[in-house]
């Protein structure tokens, strides 16, 4: 699939002259926010690592990232601030990446959602990539940085074991098809370092649902990949 933004961006200063510096609007929850385990490090997260990747390659064409991401949102959040969060900046590209909390709630509830939020962002002349975000931890670490979040350790633990937060991240592959959506599959790569042996809890900076710096870095590459067809490299 062939991004628009991504041919503007490769034009240089003719694409800025053309249309402008490049929007992109991030809907999500506290990975897509910033938080990694307990504070905010907008510097490290995954939509920043993109805009500096993007501004590396081709640094005549400014990008600039609307975070409308919020710590413990769920589709339905981002739903009810569209209007104000996302429609007004008239996005040349939506990032979307729900689930960690949506795994809380009803499956069907979820695929509606999302569903109905990839209408509005077509709805504004938006183009769209659906970012499957992490796994959630696979046990209860014996040291969790905020012992106030062990009780959820569980809970999460429970989800990922049993496949739910698998069957909610197939629900959201189709989905994505269904509306023309492009896919980033995070989750697949953290999948297959889980079949590599990889432990999985030791991924997450706060033990729990929140992935590492490190992590952030494979989203932003996986992101790039998606959006310009091609692995981030400079020239």
């Amino acid at each position: 699939m062939a991004f628009k933004i991504a041919e503007l961006v490769k034009k240089g200063i003719a694409g800025y002259e053309e249309h402008g510096p490049a929007i992109v609007a991030v809907l999500g929850d506290s990975v897509s926010h910033g938080c990694l385990s307990g504070n905010m490090h907008y510097d490290t997260v995954y939509h920043n690592r993109l805009r500096m990747m993007i501004n590396t390659r081709y640094e005549d064409f400014p990008v600039c990232i609307i975070n409308s991401a919020m710590s413990g949102a769920t589709v339905w959040y981002a739903l009810q601030h569209f209007e104000r969060d996302c429609a007004p900046h008239h996005p040349d590209l939506c990032i979307v990446c729900f689930g960690l909390n949506d795994v809380n709630f009803e499956l069907e509830t979820y695929r509606t959602n999302l569903g109905t939020l990839f209408d509005k962002i077509s709805g504004i002349g938006s183009e769209c990539v659906f970012l499957t975000p992490n796994m959630l931890c696979t046990r209860e670490a014996e040291i969790i940085p905020n012992e106030n979040d062990r009780p959820y350790a569980g809970v999460c633990a429970g989800f990922q074991n049993s496949g739910r937060m698998d069957e909610f991240m197939d629900a959201a592959r189709q989905v994505a098809k269904e509306h023309g959506v492009a896919v980033a599959d995070c989750y697949a790569k953290w999948k297959e370092l889980e079949k590599s042996g990889a432990d999985i809890t030791s991924l997450l900076a706060n033990r729990v649902n929140h992935p590492t710096r490190e992590m952030h870095e494979m989203f932003a590459e996986e992101l790039y990949t998606t959006i310009f067809g091609e692995k981030y490299e400079i020239q």
